[in-house]
């Protein structure tokens, strides 16, 4: 809540609210306690955004759905007791439910045990069945929209308020009104809804209580209204072992995503939820309300404030205010001015007005308007009127000096006491933007700062440093702590241990000596692999075990006689053996370009990443020539490289080969003589 927020506090609305303090801001309006001065009740006023109340449609809907659910009575459902508008604030008056929302309560707790569910769940069944008997449908269920109070009552809260926005010239066509997270199919597709599109976000409702999330994320509101369309709501117990069959059955069948194959309405499935608890035999029990509420902060706002003002009220009638009233003295001393006249003495007249004054011709005789002194000079009697004037004026500077250093003593003291410090503010029960705002609006600077939690699910909000009520000096920065959630194991760096350890530390965990192995991949002294394995989710401080690399591991080198150049260094790069060269023999035995013989010899034990040498064969095969021509045939040879020799009866390319010296498949040397006998 922003400063923005508090325009409000103190205004009367319909000359009936009283707006005290604000509870929490939704994405249409804002809540605000307040009290009916008429009938002397706190009460929640839910102030819409301004766009609307200048909107005559979304005015006409929405007085007629607050009608409409005004006339709905039953415990699971908030009171209405009013709506109206004044000027630019269109609001709704309810029950005011001392307690916190479902959302808070799950921000505190985390996913819920199927009975605590069972007890939420079956007062949010209970009164949408009355809203369903009467023709309502709420649209938006979500934990935002249920209540919990002080006394373990469950409440929805916000009946009609989405069909009224719906219906408004304010808002876009374009827009998927309700909550992305808990939309049914048919709403995100042709934006109709009925009893069964409250029954599927009851199902959703349901699995974020027993998983602690939603069953679809994505980057925007869009996204994850449309992923429903071709995608059914998983079973609670696949994210979380232990969730009775029974539930996730029953979650199943409030979320099918053809309304036909869901429980008709909330009756329907409220039946089927009791037969569960009934199966199951769950306990009885008590939903407790969030501490750290919205609400529960607001209220302690409001005595806070009234405390102030009682204070402040107390200042005025004691008269210990900041300044002296008028024709006081300061320190709230009130002087008197006496005026008195002379008092005549035995034997002298009455003064005149002129008394003492000098050669008074009325004094008797004998008497004198001055002291004779001892030395016979006169002593005159001192101006008195100047004299008071002087001491006035002496008296108003010494007042001035002690008034200006009492107000430097004080202001220097509240400055170095109190005043140059603020405590730090509460943010339970808020969300991350929120707490923002609140620490911001002290007069702090808040930054963001992950911390590993193996409760806390993760983005939730988990305190402050400096920890709430602390003092520290205006403008510090405060650092709102969220969760990161379990921390992971990282992954093995490329076998770097510093690097390793490192992260092991930023995520709470302890490196540990873990022995030694062989790795084909992490040179050795390097961290070969992680126990447990990187990835893996560890509880805060846990220990991970760092294997070192004692290098490759030896391998026997096979032997590649015959195998061809290509397959021989296939088969030792598959080995991490590199070929160091070749070098050239004719061996009778292998053809041309296989290889003859490695350098070591095969079946050596070498370490992987050493090298060898191949030798290869340069024997060349001796192709069958018979019956082909001599002319063809002495071509083949000469792209063998091997020489010819032709015995005939008539020299001419066109005779015919009827032997051959060396004979088909002998393996020969390059430039080898190759007979030939043909005919003619």
């Amino acid at each position: 809540m922003g400063p923005g927020d508090q325009r409000l506090i103190g205004m009367v609305l319909d000359r009936r609210y009283r707006v005290d303090a604000p509870i929490a801001r939704g994405g249409m309006s804002m809540v605000y306690r307040g009290m009916d001065t008429r009938l002397d009740r706190p009460v929640a006023i839910k102030v819409m955004d301004p766009k609307f109340a200048n909107d005559p449609q979304f005015v006409s809907r929405f007085e007629f759905e607050a009608r409409a659910v005004a006339r709905l009575s039953h415990p699971g459902l908030v009171a209405v007791y009013d709506q109206g508008v004044d000027g630019e604030h269109a609001f709704l008056v309810m029950e005011l439910v001392a307690g916190g929302t479902l959302r808070e309560l799950l921000r505190e707790r985390g996913p819920m045990p199927p009975h605590a569910a069972a007890a939420v769940t079956g007062p949010v069944l209970d009164g949408l069945a009355v809203a369903h008997r009467a023709g309502l449908v709420h649209r938006d269920i979500k934990p935002e929209n249920i209540l919990i109070s002080d006394s373990g009552e469950v409440k929805i809260a916000d009946f009609g308020l989405v069909r009224a926005v719906a219906g408004s010239n304010a808002t876009s066509s374009s827009v998927i009104l309700g909550t992305a997270a808990y939309l049914s199919p048919e709403q995100v597709t042709s934006g109709n809804a009925d009893a069964r599109s409250d029954v599927y976000a009851t199902g959703v409702l349901l699995f974020e209580m027993l998983t602690g999330q939603t069953p679809f994320t994505g980057d925007t509101s869009l996204s994850i209204a449309y992923q429903r369309i071709n995608a059914d709501v998983p079973a609670p117990g696949t994210l979380v072992p232990g969730v009775p069959e029974e539930f996730d059955r029953l979650v199943l069948d409030a979320t099918a995503r053809d309304p036909e194959e869901r429980f008709g309405d909330a009756a329907e499935m409220s039946a089927a939820l009791r037969s569960v608890s009934g199966q199951l035999q769950l306990p009885a029990y008590r939903v407790p309300a969030p501490k750290r509420s919205a609400q529960h902060l607001s209220a302690a706002m409001q005595v806070a404030g009234a405390v102030a003002g009682d204070a402040a009220a107390t200042t005025r009638v004691t008269g210990h205010g900041p300044g002296p009233a008028a024709g006081a003295a300061p320190g709230g001393v009130q002087h008197t001015k006496v005026v008195t006249t002379a008092t005549p003495r035995p034997g002298h007249p009455a003064p005149g007005p002129d008394a003492f004054g000098p050669g008074d011709p009325g004094e008797p005789a004998g008497t004198a308007t001055k002291q004779q002194r001892r030395d016979g000079a006169q002593y005159e009697f001192p101006d008195f009127a100047t004299e008071r004037r002087r001491s006035r004026r002496t008296m108003a500077v010494w007042l001035g000096v002690v008034l200006a250093l009492a107000v430097a003593v004080g202001v220097g003291g509240w400055w170095f006491g109190s005043g140059r410090y603020v405590a730090v503010p509460a943010i339970d029960g808020l969300d991350r933007n929120a707490a923002t705002s609140t620490v911001e609006a002290a007069g702090l600077v808040s930054v963001n700062r992950g911390s590993y939690d193996n409760t806390a699910p993760v983005d939730a909000l988990l305190g402050t440093d400096p920890a709430a009520g602390s003092k520290v000096a205006r403008g510090s920065t405060v650092a709102l702590k969220f969760s990161l959630g379990r921390p992971t194991v990282p992954d093995l760096a490329g076998g770097d241990q510093a690097r390793i350890e490192e992260a092991l530390r930023e995520r709470t965990l302890v490196p540990a000596e873990g022995g030694e192995a062989f790795s084909a991949k992490i040179p050795s002294g390097g961290i070969a692999a992680l126990d447990p394995a990187p990835g893996t989710a560890l509880d805060v401080g846990s220990q991970v075990r760092m294997v070192r690399s004692k290098g490759s591991p030896p391998v026997q080198l096979p032997d590649l006689r015959g195998t061809s150049l290509a397959e021989a260094r296939s088969q030792l790069d598959g080995l991490g053996i590199a070929v160091s060269g070749t070098r050239e023999v004719f061996d009778a035995g292998v053809d041309a370009g296989d290889v003859v013989a490695t350098e070591p010899t095969g079946g050596t034990q070498v370490g992987a990443g050493s090298t060898v040498t191949l030798t290869v064969s340069t024997a060349i095969k001796v192709p069958s020539l018979l019956g082909r021509t001599v002319g063809s045939a002495r071509d083949e040879l000469a792209r063998l490289g091997l020489d010819v020799r032709v015995r005939q009866v008539a020299a001419s390319d066109r005779s015919l080969v009827i032997s051959q010296t060396p004979g088909p498949g002998d393996r020969v040397e390059p430039g080898t003589t190759v007979s030939l006998v043909a005919l003619p």
